[in-house]
């Protein structure tokens, strides 16, 4: 068995977004088109989508997670958040990133997602 190594302190867990740029709304909401066929809430406001980064070549790098590794749509869901955002004006490229760390929780929903599944 080996020990996780703890992060250095002051490293995020989950990289940031560049939610400066001009096209991040956009992309935003085509995560928003893209619903978990298990639960009728978006990936992003469930919390499955860790970072957007946006180059300045409008080439965009997500970093994702699911609720579970033995999701069954796994395997799919990374294609549906590429369809979904490639379209946006703009994006000249859309890299999507499986992570399992950290991982997802409750906790990382947004309160509208946690109202829509009767949490709040």
């Amino acid at each position: 068995m080996t020990e996780m190594q703890e992060p250095l302190e002051g490293t995020p867990l989950i990289e940031p977004s560049s939610t400066e740029h001009p096209l991040y709304d956009q992309i935003v909401e085509a995560c928003r088109s893209v619903f978990d066929p298990e639960i009728p809430v978006n990936i992003y406001d469930l919390g499955l989508v860790y970072t957007i980064k946006v180059s300045d070549e409008n080439k965009v790098d997500i970093i994702m997670t699911l609720t579970a590794p033995g999701c069954p749509v796994a395997g799919e869901m990374p294609g549906w958040l590429y369809d979904a955002v490639m379209p946006v004006d703009g994006v000249q490229d859309v890299n999507i990133e499986m992570t399992w760390d950290p991982p997802w929780g409750m906790e990382m929903m947004s309160d509208e997602a946690r109202l829509e599944l009767g949490f709040m």
